[in-house]
Parts: structure tokens; C-alpha cells; sequence
């Protein structure tokens, strides 16, 4: 299936991680021009170069996102190179584990300023141009804890949710103007964060890994943990004019471990 994408512009925080890598990968296979944006740079340049040797064209980009004042700037230098962003995909990181009551006023502002605030800012600074050609794609990576709350994530799913909430108010103002706005959510996918938590737990309760992971996937109605890939090439679909009449989604790419409807 041809999807449409091809030199279409698409910007990708996070991308120098599991997920985000992917899904910048997943778009390049398609033709389009990836930013790769990371705060960490080696990162972003070695998924970059892993595009750039498979035939694709990515820009490495160095971002902090919840540093508002960069938007203007790093705006500046991707049309440079690549002209206007046709496809956003919004991905951060989280705050580290911690009960929702009893958190200090000053965390709940910085992480609201970095996982909302920021996704928020650089969106509304893109919409214009996007609007203007007709044309975007604005994806939100999140959690399945705004449909499953997880324990001892107090602040994670509490402001994750607020971009579902966020999303779902946009996708109505923007649909007019050829714009979709939709939520993803992964379950247990294969990243190096997970192969690090899984071997962390049989560490602790003296066991083999395998029978970590055993027990994990266990849980997981197909039977194993999603390929990185497989996140990436569904974000990818939703970014391209073939899934033009789905937008103020909330997209499960979990293998059906979510235990909610």
C-alpha cells in the first residue's frame, strides 16, 4: 500500500529512543523528511545515521522541548533544510515513579511544563503553516496509563491524560482545515528500557530473565512483546492521507494488555 507520504516533513521528539527511533525510521521507509529531535544529541544523530544508511533523509536536531524559547529557532533551521513540518509527533519523556497525593506544587509545575506546556507550545507555533497548506498531522505518544491508571504513577498519568483531553478538544477545531489530531499509547514494547526493567526485576527476586519475561508476556493476549516497529509503522499510518477520516483517537498498539475498554 502506497501511503502518500512521500517528501512530506515530519518532526519526531524523542527520536533518538525506542519508540521514537522507530517511528522515525517507520516514516523515512515512506519517503518523508525526518527531524530528528532528542535532548540527547548522539542519540538523535545515531538514528539519524541508521536513516541516512538505509536511503532515508533525516537531520539531527539537538532539543530540549521544555525550553519554549528554542521553538522559534529550531523552527527556523528545519525549514531550512527541509521546508515547513507537515507531520509533528509528539513524544516525551516522564516524571519518575511517585503517588499522586503529597507531591510538591513546584514538581507538579515542572513536569506539566515538560510534558504539556511544551508539546502545547511547539504545536501551536506549527498549526498556522499547517493550516494555512491545509494540510497536518499532529500524533501524541503517551502512556496506557490515561486508560488504565498504573500504580505509583501519580503525576504520569495524571498529566498524560491532560494531552488526551488536550487532543480531543484540537481534533474538533482543526478537522476543517485537513488537520488530524490522535492520540498512540504502547503496552510492553521491545525497547532497551524494557529488556533494563525486566532484567532489574530478576535481579532483585534472584530468578532468570526468561522467566520474567515469561511471566510478562503472559499477560499479553498475542503471547509476546510488540516490535519497536510495529509502534512505529502504525504511528506512520495514521500520519498519512490514508487515514485522513480518523482523527480525536485514542490508538492502543498493545497487543490487547490493556485491561480496559
Amino acid at each position: 500500500m502506497d501511503l502518500h507520504l512521500d517528501k512530506k516533513t515530519a518532526l519526531v521528539f524523542g527520536a533518538g529512543g525506542g519508540l521514537g527511533g522507530a517511528i522515525a525510521k517507520s516514516l523515512a521507509g515512506e519517503g518523508v523528511n525526518v527531524v530528528v529531535a532528542d535532548i540527547n544529541e548522539e542519540s538523535a544523530k545515531a538514528t539519524a545515521d541508521a536513516i541516512a544508511a538505509d536511503g532515508g533523509k533525516a537531520i539531527a536536531l539537538a532539543w530540549d522541548i521544555a525550553d519554549l524559547s528554542l521553538i522559534g529557532q529550531q523552527l527556523g533551521e528545519i525549514n531550512k533544510v527541509f521546508g515547513p513540518v507537515d507531520i509533528l509527533v509528539n513524544n516525551t519523556g516522564g516524571p519518575p515513579p511517585t503517588p499522586a497525593a503529597g507531591q510538591s506544587p513546584a514538581d507538579w509545575s515542572k513536569y506539566f511544563d515538560m510534558m504539556v506546556r511544551s508539546v502545547i507550545s511547539v504545536t501551536d507555533a506549527l498549526l498556522p503553516g499547517m493550516r494555512e497548506r491545509k494540510w497536518g498531522r499532529i500524533i501524541t505518544s503517551t502512556s496506557s496509563g490515561v486508560v488504565a491508571p498504573i500504580a505509583n504513577l501519580g503525576i504520569s498519568n495524571s498529566l498524560r491524560l491532560a494531552l488526551v483531553g488536550w487532543s480531543k478538544t484540537l481534533a474538533r477545531e482543526i478537522g476543517r482545515d485537513g488537520i488530524t489530531a490522535n492520540i498512540v499509547l504502547p503496552g510492553r514494547i521491545a525497547t532497551g528500557r524494557i529488556v533494563v526493567l525486566d532484567e532489574q526485576k530478576a535481579m532483585r527476586e534472584n530468578r532468570p530473565v526468561g522467566d520474567v519475561i515469561a511471566e510478562s508476556t503472559g499477560w499479553i493476549p498475542v503471547g509476546r512483546y510488540g516490535d519497536p516497529k510495529e509502534y512505529g509503522d502504525a504511528v506512520t499510518f495514521l500520519a498519512s492521507p490514508r487515514a485522513s477520516y480518523i482523527t480525536g483517537s485514542v490508538v492502543r498498539i498493545d497487543g490487547g494488555l490493556i485491561n480496559s475498554i
